[in-house]
């Protein structure tokens, strides 16, 4: 079928609030590069919202997942369990920093991680109360809704929220709020809201996904983690999108020296396939009751079989390398962005986690979300997608491959160059 009869089928059958607006339809993909239902060849710079670190089908995942088939589908781990969950557990231990020995859970999707990473904390704590941060986004449920730092579009239609979740302000000086004053709300949150005594857990991401690629400073994450010891608390770090390489590490936590008591890591962790973890320190992880953690599909076999691919192609081919690398090229071509157009401001990145602020006024640093959305459209119609994000609409962030080849990046952001120059011009060009 091709794009025009997808989009009918789509429009007929599917619910308005779970459609794309994007009218092509993925046929086939390969590493940065994608071909719709009409052949069109699209340049991928969104990594299904981080999913890609490591490219659309690498060959090693894709052959991992052929053998599994080959083998075991499904059984429901707690039912009969089998080797990947065991060893994904294991392989997940070892790498991930959290405070002494580490156990883990698996589950479907990141949400699905926060969800069980505040049931393993009021387990381990006794007590109710979590503190998130504004600009946070951790989910679509019910609670991961409650945690978010942004209503729309995420919690707009859907009545109240779940109870026991507070907010304190998440340190972007960009946007006027210091570390200094991010530590003052969030001791004042535990003072007029959020009682230490009844507080199970803070919970952050290090760098802001959806809340636009800002990066927490090691300090204040140090602060976290000494208001958290203070009080009993646990520190839960959501590493969903900054997880898995993205930032040249395979945690971004890991960049602060900081040890979580528990991180969630979903997305880029077995290349496409659902699959999510928990990830804690096992004293904590061993406080609720037996068959108290699971589901039908946590953990299932296939997507425990790319996840110990993913994590081969790591060790392998110096991922961790190419994404500081990548970040690196991103940064400088920010740099030259910011000089050459009026409307590009605060160029940032950690590793390839990388993004740009639109900005109708760089001296006031004020959001241009309609231009970041006309940027986005300008950028599909030259056969590029891209995304943008952040509380106020503004930010682009840039997500392809890690693995992706200098000529396809190139030829990406030359297209996002020449859509601004469509769309504002250029002060070369005004100059000219």
């Amino acid at each position: 079928m091709n794009n025009a009869q997808l989009n009918e089928l789509k429009q007929r059958y599917v619910a308005n609030g779970a459609a794309s607006p994007a009218t092509q339809f993925a046929d086939r993909a390969e590493n940065a590069l994608v071909w719709d239902a009409d052949g069109n060849r699209i340049i991928d710079f969104a990594g299904g919202i981080g999913v890609l670190n490591i490219g659309h089908r690498h060959p090693k995942v894709v052959q991992a997942v052929k053998d599994q088939l080959d083998k075991v589908m499904h059984t429901c781990q707690t039912v009969m369990p089998y080797e990947g969950y065991v060893k994904v557990a294991e392989k997940l231990s070892q790498v991930t920093p959290v405070r002494g020995h580490a156990k883990v859970m698996l589950a479907n999707s990141g949400a699905e991680a926060l969800e069980n990473a505040v049931k393993v904390a009021r387990a381990a704590t006794g007590k109710n109360n979590v503190i998130c941060f504004d600009g946070g986004y951790h989910g679509r449920t019910f609670m991961t809704m409650a945690m978010n730092g942004k209503v729309a579009p995420y919690a707009t239609d859907f009545g109240s929220m779940p109870g026991n979740v507070f907010r304190a302000p998440y340190p972007v000086p960009y946007h006027g709020v210091s570390e200094d004053e991010a530590l003052r709300g969030l001791k004042m949150a535990l003072k007029t809201d959020a009682n230490p005594r009844d507080t199970a857990a803070i919970v952050l991401e290090p760098v802001l996904g959806e809340g636009g690629f800002y990066p927490a400073p090691a300090s204040f994450l140090k602060a976290v983690r000494e208001i958290c010891d203070e009080h009993g608390m646990l520190m839960i770090v959501d590493e969903v999108q900054s997880g898995f390489g993205r930032t040249g590490k395979m945690f971004a936590i890991e960049h602060s020296g900081v040890e979580p008591d528990i991180i969630t890591m979903a997305k880029s962790m077995a290349d496409g396939m659902p699959i999510s973890a928990v990830v804690g320190t096992d004293k904590h992880m061993d406080a609720s009751g037996a068959n108290s953690l699971g589901g039908t599909y946590t953990g299932s076999p296939v997507s425990c079989a790319a996840t110990l691919a993913v994590l081969e192609v790591f060790e392998q081919e110096n991922i961790l390398e190419k994404s500081q690398a990548l970040g690196d090229k991103l940064a400088k071509r920010f740099t030259q962005w910011q000089q050459a157009f009026d409307c590009i401001d605060n160029g940032r990145n950690m590793g390839a986690m990388a993004a740009i602020d639109l900005v109708s006024d760089k001296a006031n640093h004020t959001p241009d979300a309609d231009l970041a959305g006309a940027l986005c459209k300008k950028a599909r119609e030259k056969g590029l997608i891209l995304l943008s994000c952040g509380l106020y609409g503004n930010t682009i962030r840039f997500l392809m491959p890690v693995t992706i080849e200098d000529e396809i990046l190139e030829e990406g952001l030359a297209i996002v160059e020449e859509a601004l120059k469509e769309l504002v011009g250029s002060k070369s060009a005004a100059t000219a």
